[in-house]
């Protein structure tokens, strides 16, 4: 009775939510920032807050603009003469983390730059969880090209040696930034020569299975309920061709944090849930066939599908072949 109530009051409000608020972001990077280290840049470049993958295939000339920064960070080792890969870092729905920023240090031990995407910060966000409709996957994937093509032009930036990876919702963007139809709307030219999702969310499959030609891996644990292994199988069992997996035993979501096994409240858990992307971006309900490209149609989508209380931590196992994972894939395929 209570799902039916809300649906109705749901119906109710769609005419007056058709629309991402436009007011509730806020420009508030600063271009005079100083950073006084000489192995990091504070980057700004202009983006955009599309809210859902169809403002981006569909609309992306007409969405707000948006200034974002990143870091940049050259490797231990730099010489001012060379040029180096580097990898640009997407962290999950609840910021950047302290073991993010292990993985970062490692890659610039092992000679490849790190640009730390800054997404949330730039909008005035600190977390999403429980909610995932301040700052979305759509409005990070097409910062990271932006970002990308920023750096492709940076004096000791080797262009044809850029990467992708990130944690949760960042995972979800590097996963989806190889999603063919939103490369094709965004800059073609753009060519990631790595993708390295780490435990994705992979509830949404498109019609459309192509996600071009460079190698992608997903890692992610077996016990993972906020961003269910089981769905990124799937996804990768109908890819085939460029896509790997790798699923760590008794490991659950943020498995290579350095939390004890807990349980988030108002994360969702999204073991239930199933949807499928046209290639117009539009992500349907699993029921009604109605797309989610507002707020409060994925607010409402997500309600019919979803619980609440996900559980994460750390398995030691599995943050430690994750971690050596890791620098083996970067290494081998930036080079």
């Amino acid at each position: 009775m209570q799902r039916c109530y809300y649906l109705f009051f749901i119906f109710v409000l769609i005419a007056c939510n058709s629309s991402l608020d436009r007011d509730q972001f806020s420009n508030v990077v600063s271009n005079t920032d100083i950073i006084k280290d000489p192995l990091t840049q504070k980057i700004y470049f202009d983006s955009a807050n599309p809210f859902s993958f169809k403002d981006i295939i569909t609309n992306l000339d007409n969405q707000l603009s948006q200034k974002i920064f990143g870091v940049l960070k050259m490797p231990t080792r730099f010489n001012k003469k060379n040029k180096y890969p580097v990898i640009i870092a997407v962290a999950g729905s609840n910021g950047w983390s302290e073991h993010h920023y292990e993985y970062l240090e490692m890659y610039r031990q092992n000679g490849i730059a790190t640009f730390e995407l800054c997404s949330f910060q730039s909008r005035g966000i600190s977390s999403t969880v429980g909610t995932q409709v301040e700052v979305t996957t759509a409005m990070m994937i097409l910062d990271s090209y932006r970002a990308y093509e920023l750096l492709e032009k940076h004096a000791n930036i080797d262009s044809k040696n850029i990467g992708i990876t990130g944690w949760s919702l960042g995972g979800g963007v590097a996963l989806f930034s190889a999603w063919k139809p939103l490369n094709n709307a965004i800059n073609n030219q753009v060519n990631f020569a790595a993708h390295l999702p780490i435990y994705p969310p992979c509830v949404v499959t498109p019609t459309v299975l192509d996600f071009g030609n460079s190698p992608i891996h997903i890692l992610i644990g077996e016990l993972d309920n906020w961003t269910p292994s089981e769905a990124c199988l799937d996804l990768v069992t109908e890819l085939g061709n460029n896509i790997d997996i790798t699923i760590y035993p008794e490991a659950h979501h943020s498995f290579d944090s350095n939390s004890p096994i807990l349980i988030k409240e108002n994360g969702y858990i999204l073991e239930d849930c199933r949807f499928v992307m046209d290639s117009n971006g539009a992500v349907r309900m699993n029921f009604l066939n109605i797309p989610m490209t507002t707020p409060l149609l994925q607010k409402l989508g997500l309600f019919m599908c979803a619980r609440r209380g996900p559980t994460y931590g750390k398995n030691v196992v599995a943050k430690k072949q994750a971690f050596n994972f890791c620098k083996e894939f970067m290494t081998q395929h930036l080079n």
